[in-house]
């Protein structure tokens, strides 16, 4: 059975992770870093995008993939899929952004987003268990 929403998600957030974990390790080089931090801003950032979203997208995606498999509404999954990346995009790009005494405007986005989406694909799939049984 076809899972676009899913399939999409899952590229996206693939590629955004190769992206990240690119850039860690160019950050791990210069700073000379084989483990750890070394208290450096600029490989902790990195490092947490990365991370972040290595946490963030896998329940992401299965949530997705059941509600898909399960015949719920498409345009909706692809909204949240859709409101899912922008968000993480949104997290990773404010990483990046020089943080002051608060996280910069675009992390805090894309962790209110990233949060929004977690709520909504779980209420969502535990609705769909409570009224059709799955």
């Amino acid at each position: 059975m076809p899972v676009p929403v899913t399939a999409f998600v899952a590229a996206i957030c693939a590629l955004l992770l190769l992206l990240t974990a690119i850039d860690t390790v160019r950050q791990r080089v210069r700073a000379q870093a084989a483990f750890g931090d070394a208290g450096d801003a600029k490989l902790i950032s990195a490092s947490r995008s990365h991370g972040n979203l290595a946490e963030h997208a896998p329940i992401v995606i299965l949530l997705l993939a059941f509600l898909e498999l399960s015949h719920a509404w498409h345009m909706g999954l692809m909204a949240i899929g859709a409101l899912f990346l922008f968000g993480r995009v949104m997290h990773i790009w404010g990483l990046y952004l020089p943080a002051s005494t608060k996280p910069p405007v675009p992390r805090q986005i894309g962790v209110i987003l990233t949060w929004l989406t977690l709520a909504v694909l779980s209420g969502w799939t535990l609705w769909m268990l409570a009224t059709q049984n799955l």
